[in-house]
């Protein structure tokens, strides 16, 4: 699908489901990971994730569409389009919108990188990041830590 059509098909969504025109720019963005869509509070643009179109097909996206469109047409009205207030909560309902989005398998996988054991009960403790020894102890029994391994640990 070209933005053309992408474009076509938000401002057709827009003027069907919710009676009002989508004004502005439609977008894809391979960038995003985690999500399926993000409405732009700036420009009123909005970017959709090519990745969840391919993963999950035209129905899932055009929930995530509506999604976003609720943003959009929320923020223009100067409503409450955060995903927390009541006027986004009831016309996404209304509208019919996806809530959340279905993984697309792009999430960056964590690495634990440093691996500290408790001296006195044992208990591991995986970190990404290096901690201060010196001034952190342990949760469980307040023992001193000890680095035991770098690198790769546990994946």
């Amino acid at each position: 699908m070209t933005e053309q059509e992408l474009q076509g098909l938000v401002e057709q969504i827009s003027t069907e489901s919710f009676g009002w025109p989508f004004r502005h720019r439609v977008r894809w963005n391979g960038r995003l990971r985690t999500t399926g869509g993000r409405y732009l509070l700036r420009s009123h643009d909005i970017e959709i994730n090519p990745h969840h179109f391919e993963a999950h097909g035209l129905q899932s996206m055009i929930g995530t569409i509506k999604h976003e469109l609720c943003h959009y047409h929320l923020h223009i009205q100067k409503r409450g389009y955060r995903h927390q207030d009541h006027d986004f909560k009831e016309l996404l309902e209304k509208v019919g919108g996806s809530r959340y989005c279905p993984d697309t398998g792009l999430r960056r996988e964590v690495k634990t990188r440093y691996l500290y054991h408790c001296v006195a009960c044992g208990q591991p403790y995986e970190r990404k990041r290096q901690i201060d020894v010196r001034r952190f102890g342990c949760g469980k029994c307040r023992g001193k830590l000890k680095l035991v391994a770098t690198g790769n640990v546990g994946n």
